[in-house]
């Protein structure tokens, strides 16, 4: 086998094998949460009896590894079983929520991804210069705030003082897309300064190392402008550190949206998921972390593989 299909073989299976690790802590974690299921659903008027015939209902009676199996065998299936305080499908109220939530993390990542890179590709050019000094204060002071002081930041400023958007991301699927858009502008420009700056430094730092290269001296010697030989020589050589940081923050999109779907009231898969474990909801708490685990997992998968791709060295070997 090619060594490049090998790495990329090892590292799915690798992948497979820490989702299947992950959701095991899933529910083992569910399973600590405190309190009682059948009580929160019952009430606390529930008599003994009542809270007895729901939990062997539910099949909380049953051993731990064996209500894992089950649950574990339905999502090999495609179901994600049924909410305990509502009683619909996990997978059908699911679907929606998970759309919200890739819908602010794509248009996050669209701003954010080509301004982190060009920011970076501006730093170096500039490099200990007063522009990349200032890039580096301002994306450095944004990463050192937590996201929902931002949001009340921003709230307030563009939403009260300015009034140019709302200060609740009232998100409905009747909209058209501006209406989406101008409902969730507050929200993806918090995001945006969350993973600006992790995403411009290592852009930066990957390219400041291959300009360290002789072949990027021999460039120079030729008489090439600086911004050329960081566009046509570094850039492409600093690729796969650059993909995995990318990946890395776009998984963060999508996982760590939990504070700021709750900031903007945005219903997404965090929202949901925070109402959930509010209700003491088990199946859709283990669907939820399971969703992100296969999502976080998934986009470092990726990164890796367009590493691997993008090696030259694996890709022709001696």
């Amino acid at each position: 086998m090619h060594p490049v299909l090998k790495l990329i073989a090892q590292r799915v299976a690798l992948g497979i094998l820490l989702l299947l690790a992950v959701s095991v802590l899933i529910f083992a974690g569910t399973m600590m949460l405190p309190g009682d299921v059948a009580q929160q659903i019952l009430g606390q008027s529930a008599t003994p009896q009542a809270l007895e015939n729901l939990r062997a209902e539910l099949g909380l009676n049953e051993p731990p590894v064996t209500r894992y199996f089950n649950w574990l065998g339905g999502i090999l299936t495609g179901d994600l079983g049924t909410a305990l305080t509502n009683g619909r499908d996990i997978a059908e109220s699911i679907s929606s929520r998970l759309g919200n939530t890739l819908f602010l993390a794509f248009w996050a990542a669209l701003i954010s991804v080509p301004l982190a890179i060009f920011l970076g590709l501006l730093a170096v050019r500039y490099k200990d210069r007063w522009p990349d000094k200032l890039i580096s204060a301002v994306t450095l002071t944004t990463i050192s705030i937590p996201e929902f002081m931002i949001g009340y930041i921003l709230i307030y400023f563009l939403a009260i003082q300015l009034g140019w958007f709302p200060s609740v991301a009232l998100f409905n699927e009747s909209m058209n897309l501006w209406q989406k858009l101008n409902a969730i502008a507050i929200p993806v420009i918090v995001l945006t300064f969350v993973v600006l700056a992790h995403m411009m430094r290592m852009t930066r730092a990957a390219i400041l190392n291959v300009m360290q290269s002789a072949y990027i001296e021999t460039a120079e010697l030729k008489g090439l402008r600086m911004l050329t030989v960081i566009r046509k020589h570094a850039f492409p050589n600093a690729i796969a550190p650059i993909v995995n940081v990318v990946m890395i923050n776009l998984a963060y999109l999508v996982v760590g949206v939990v504070v700021v779907e709750v900031v903007f009231a945005y219903p997404g898969m965090g929202q949901y998921l925070v109402d959930h474990v509010a209700k003491r909801d088990v199946p859709v708490v283990q669907a939820c972390g399971l969703i992100f685990a296969a999502v976080y997992i998934g986009l470092n998968l990726i990164a890796d593989i367009v590493s691997i791709v993008s090696n030259p060295r694996l890709r022709h070997p001696k």
